[in-house]
């Protein structure tokens, strides 16, 4: 099948038999006998076929015979503005006429937008966009650039800023640059200059026209307890706070539990069912109880069953649903659900009769799963545990009694599943985490870092056991549902990624190959480089999210995966509740109605950005926080020091991270070192001094605090101590040389020379500079 005319006849064969149904690219390969040398022909056949309206796309890329009817100029998707004024167009996969086009989005489904081209689209607006042929000298963002057509939905229309008053004039300054820098307000609400509010745009037409609005809601005085977080909550368009009748509906659901739905459930009151979570945690949705069998062992996931309270289309499902997830800031959580549910009757709090919903799996020694079954269930545990207290028992085999035997019982399941996962090809990308600490007044007084340890693990593999038996079992049933997908990444991406690590003197091996990624991640496992790595790959690496087809989970190595654990704060869970039901070994006699496979689509794209806008949040107002405690505590009379390694060398200075605290900031010139001057060697991207001192990439250094910018959220370092550098060979790590004698290692010899070799290592050098510059907050598997 050589010539494009007789794969064309082919493929209208396949498609046009009777009772034929629609197939994606995949499928037809396989039904065509395709190789994988051919793949890229059958794309270029059915886009021609598509163009010749031979043949269309619909839903879930799938192709039919027939006339696509489309007739709307540009794609629908979403805009993701940056800091800069630029933007990124996300394609809407499940729009019809997006699909019917012929573009092969799987290839790329995003687009640079330049600041020109957003026209007068705001962060996270539903918009419509022409693609443009990318007509500059850069080809770093494709070849094919979008232009914004117009704003076909605004997320959020509120901004927040500074109201000020000069004369008969009111306005309204922002300081985030992805927004216009000033609004035009009528409406006051007798706001006084200088206090921050929350403004609505309602007329903003062309991009050199100033908005014109009106204040909706006067925050306070900057300065004021809980203001700044609370600007944040706003300016990233969520709720705090849940509308009357939705807090009255949850108010009317019983506190107590019917006998009838007690009698007709599993009954796990009298086992050694337990919880582990963070000390602060209020909404216990898990519970776990793991036992030895003669053939393995037989673990039981217990997860709140919020399906039970909440029901399809009520007022508590919609607001859920518009919410997708509870929302964890810095100094409050914002729920998904109103407390009444989610720190109360649906919290597995201890001493209390909770319903849940249950998992039971059994396992072979080897921790291969043998069967799994699932039940409506009814616990009651004894107490509740700390990651803290768990730990402490894990360390301390005679400590905790009858229940402690319980927790080393479970570790040792855990440890094998663990041990399975990543010989299977799981990738292991947790870090610690550093949480500020904040007085009654939202002043922060210092930092804690919690460790992830053998008693987090313990949980996570239970949770990732459960969630993929479930996933499996809904999968098989047909039932439409909606799973979590992480996308294999782009090649491009992990090449950028290998410079990355090349930099830092690894030798990264082929990374299209999960064993090398992991042998990378453990040879800079302990090191100072470490979260550097680790943040790296993340970055190389697509973003998990929600699909209605189960597309597998690349970071852990699963085929079937979905989020089943966490009900209480994740819609997702929920909706996986209901698809579940019908399953059960004591299923209820009347099950909830589920959406079809066309309204999961929908709800998995909303929920995905739900999720993003979540975490945007939360890692800003972490970021805004640690950047006041670091200004407060650089003022005091003995400023912290921090340890700190060198990341990149440009010719301003050194970006660097600390890693006591995991944040990254600048040292510039004026910060090095006294004791001679500092020239930048560009061909060897290191600076050098006359003393034959060296800093560059690896180098380890102490320092302090120099300046905080707050409303750029930038931190600026200065150097006290220069500790060494280190040397890599093999990936191994040897502490102590001096920093003279470090190798400088880089991409090409071209590089190392002081230049890229082709336009396009450029490219990826350049990219890989700006991915070692950000970092990831939060683990969202």
């Amino acid at each position: 099948m050589s010539k494009p005319e007789e794969m064309k006849k082919s493929i209208l064969s396949l498609l046009g038999k009777d009772g034929g149904r629609p197939l994606n690219k995949s499928e037809l390969a396989r039904a065509l006998e395709l190789p994988g040398s051919m793949r890229k022909k059958l794309r270029e056949n059915l886009a021609s076929l598509v163009e010749a309206g031979e043949i269309s796309q619909g839903k879930k890329g799938r192709y039919q015979v027939g006339k696509s009817g489309r007739s709307r100029e540009g794609l629908i998707g979403k805009l993701k503005a940056a800091p800069g004024g630029h933007g990124w167009f996300f394609v809407d996969k499940n729009d019809e006429a997006n699909l019917a086009t012929g573009i092969d989005f799987d290839e790329q489904d995003r687009f640079y937008i330049s600041p020109r081209a957003m026209g007068v689209a705001l962060d996270g607006d539903r918009v419509r966009v022409r693609l443009v042929k990318n007509n500059g000298e850069s080809k770093e963002h494709h070849d094919l650039r979008a232009r914004v057509l117009e704003v076909v939905e605004r997320r959020s229309s509120k901004i927040t800023g500074i109201f000020l008053k000069k004369g008969k004039f009111s306005s309204v300054k922002t300081e985030d640059e992805r927004l216009p820098p000033s609004i035009r307000v009528g409406s006051t609400l007798d706001a006084k200059s200088g206090q921050l509010v929350v403004a609505e745009i309602t007329e903003w037409n062309h991009l050199k026209e100033i908005p014109k609005g009106h204040v909706v809601q006067v925050l306070g005085w900057p300065g004021d307890p809980g203001i700044d977080v609370e600007a944040i909550v706003h300016q990233h368009g969520i709720n705090p706070s849940f509308p009357h009748e939705v807090v009255e509906a949850a108010s009317k659901i019983p506190m107590e539990i019917p006998e009838s739905e007690l009698a007709r459930r599993s009954d796990w009151r009298e086992r050694d069912v337990i919880t582990i979570d963070p000390e602060t945690a209020k909404d216990f949705d898990d519970a776990i109880l793991a036992e030895k069998t003669e053939k393995g062992w037989r673990l039981a996931v217990h997860i709140a069953d919020v399906s039970h309270y909440v029901k399809p289309e009520s007022l508590l499902d919609l607001e859920a649903r518009e919410r997708g997830n509870s929302t964890y800031l810095v100094d409050r959580v914002i729920p998904m659900l109103p407390e009444e549910l989610s720190n109360g009757i649906c919290s597995l709090v201890p001493q209390e009769d909770r319903l849940t919903k249950c998992a039971v799996i059994d396992f072979d020694r080897e921790g291969r799963v043998l069967k799994s079954e699932f039940y409506d269930a009814v616990i009651r545990t004894p107490r509740k545990f700390t990651y803290g207290e768990a730990q402490e028992i894990l360390k301390n085999p005679g400590k905790g009694g009858r229940l402690g035997r319980r927790i080393r019982e479970a570790w040792e399941l855990a440890s094998i599943l663990r041990k399975r996962r990543f010989d299977h090809g799981g990738l292991d990308l947790e870090m610690p985490e550093v949480s500020i600490l904040l007085d009654e007044k939202g002043i922060p007084t210092g930092y804690h870092r919690e460790e992830y340890n053998e008693s987090h693990q313990l949980i996570e593999e239970f949770m990732l056991a459960a969630n993929e038996v479930v996933a499996r079992k809904v999968k098989n049933s047909g039932r439409p549902s909606i799973y979590r997908v992480h996308e294999d990444p782009d090649p491009d991406k992990l090449q950028e990624f290998a410079e990355l690590a090349r930099s830092h003197g690894y030798e990264p091996g082929d990374l299209t190959n999960r064993h090398h990624i992991q042998k990378l991640i453990d040879d800079a496992k302990g090191t100072l480089e470490e979260p550097a790595i680790k943040v790296g790959l993340l970055k190389s690496l697509k973003r998990a999210c929600y699909h209605a087809s189960p597309d597998g989970h690349y970071g852990l190595a699963k085929t079937d995966y979905c989020h089943f654990t966490s009900p209480i704060r994740r819609y997702a869970d929920l909706v996986m509740h209901r698809a579940l039901q019908t399953l059960l070994k004591n299923r209820p006699k009347e099950c909830d109605r589920t959406p079809d496979a066309k309204r999961c689509a929908e709800i998995a794209e909303h929920i995905s950005d739900t999720e993003r806008i979540s975490a945007d949040a939360e890692s800003e107002s972490r970021r805004m926080k640690m950047l006041e405690w670091l200004e407060l505590s650089s003022r005091s009379d003995t400023p912290p020091v921090f340890n700190a390694i060198v990341m990149e060398v440009r010719a301003m200075g050194l970006f660097i991270e600390c890693t006591d605290i995991l944040q990254r900031g600048l040292v510039k010139r004026e910060g090095f070192p006294e004791g001679g001057r500092w020239f930048f060697e560009n061909n060897a991207d290191r600076f050098a001094n006359s003393r034959g001192q060296v800093l560059q990439g690896g180098t380890r250094l102490k320092v302090v605090v120099e300046e905080i910018d707050r409303i750029g959220m930038k931190a600026d370092f200065k150097i006290i101590e220069v500790l060494g550098g280190v040397v890599r060979k093999k990936g191994i790590r040897k502490q102590g040389t001096s920093p003279s004698k470090a190798k400088v290692r880089g991409g090409s010899k071209a590089s190392r020379r002081g230049g890229p070799k082709t336009k396009k290592e450029g490219s990826r050098k350049a990219a890989a500079r700006k991915q070692a510059g950000r970092r990831r907050s939060g683990r969202r598997r």
